[in-house]
């Protein structure tokens, strides 16, 4: 049984300023790539973090609304552990 979820992920865009656009764009392909059905996507923007995070000062944080499976929701979080643009993520059912 499909559940709504938000994403919260915080991307890590240092050198790729030019193209935060595209890195949320791969992050939402990555999600629907695990059977996800993506609803919405809103980008929060860069903001500083209160402490520096794995040698980071800010992050860009960007929210996404999607449908999927408990089991796809473990896949998403797995995969996107792999990725090295995605500094911090977090899911919660809506």
């Amino acid at each position: 049984m499909k559940k709504k979820y938000e994403g919260i992920v915080i991307l890590n865009p240092m050198g790729k300023e030019d193209s935060v656009d595209e890195l949320v764009q791969n992050v939402g392909r990555e999600i629907e790539a695990e059977g996800a059905t993506l609803e919405q996507i809103e980008q929060m923007g860069r903001q500083k973090f209160a402490y520096n995070a794995r040698h980071l000062a800010s992050g860009h944080y960007v929210s996404y609304h999607f449908m999927a499976d408990p089991g796809s929701l473990e896949r998403v979080r797995s995969r996107l552990k792999l990725n090295e643009a995605v500094h911090l993520q977090h899911y919660q059912v809506l």
